[in-house]
């Protein structure tokens, strides 16, 4: 059976004071779930960040790490250092390390694969650009980023796999998909792992959406069969909405 999970990417927001803020408050204000509850700081609040939400059911996980166990990568992270803070879970695939740092398929499969050799849970972002969404070209390029870094994987890999599904152009732009459309976007997802693997793996991973959800649109989104919950990215900057988003699910 697979999870429902909401996850909120902070992305380069709050120092350590705006942190401790944010989820002390997130803390007090958590609506009964069953649902997973992820949060991603910044790098250098991420032990500050565990500390405080170990006893609660708020995981940290990190926005981004390197493929390398060590060397001179600098401003770079490894795996092993996330996991020495208690960081088990990484967001990797994110369209703005795409679009901003230049990460590829080649790069991004090189960083799976450590992830999840590591014993770590990867969550892979993958979605189209706007001019593929009017091209009517957006199930090839979903298609084509999932093959190119996933499908060498194992079945038993799948296991330590999230799928964020992010249709770039609704990203910090106020536009948001309709439900309709991130489900039609979702079962060909699950369609199209299953045609690769199996129904059992295409059925047990969880398939997140991420693209502008808010406390408004996040229950009707959140109520298609395929929709698995969201990466969230400015409502998880406010305790009350992201506690809203949660409740939802």
């Amino acid at each position: 059976m697979r999870k429902k999970i909401v996850a909120g990417n902070w992305k380069m927001n709050n120092d350590l004071a705006q942190t401790d803020l944010l989820l002390t408050e997130l803390m007090q204000r958590m609506p009964s779930t069953d649902a997973e509850v992820m949060v991603a700081p910044t790098f250098v609040n991420l032990r500050y960040a565990y500390e405080l939400t170990r006893k609660s059911n708020i995981e940290v996980m990190a926005q981004n790490m390197h493929f390398a166990d060590s060397g001179a990568f600098t401003g770079e992270i490894s795996a092993e250092m996330l996991k020495t803070v208690g960081v088990n879970t990484v967001i990797l695939g994110h369209s703005e390390r795409r679009s901003i740092f230049g990460e590829d398929d080649a790069l991004l499969t090189k960083k799976v694969d450590t992830a999840l050799a590591k014993g770590m849970k990867a969550m892979f972002c993958f979605g189209e650009e706007l001019a593929d969404r009017k091209a009517g070209s957006y199930f090839s390029v979903v298609e084509t980023q999932l093959s190119n870094v996933l499908f060498h994987l194992k079945e038993k890999d799948w296991q330590q796999v999230i799928l964020a599904y992010e249709p770039v152009w609704a990203i910090g732009t106020g536009e948001t998909a309709t439900p309709e459309q991130a489900q039609e976007m979702h079962a060909f997802i699950r369609k199209t792992i299953a045609e690769k693997y199996n129904e059992t793996i295409a059925g047990n991973v969880s398939i997140l959406y991420g693209g502008s959800v808010k406390p408004a649109n996040a229950k009707e989104i959140f109520a298609q069969p395929d929709v698995d919950g969201g990466l969230v990215g400015g409502a998880s900057l406010k305790a009350d909405d992201f506690a809203a988003i949660i409740a939802a699910i």
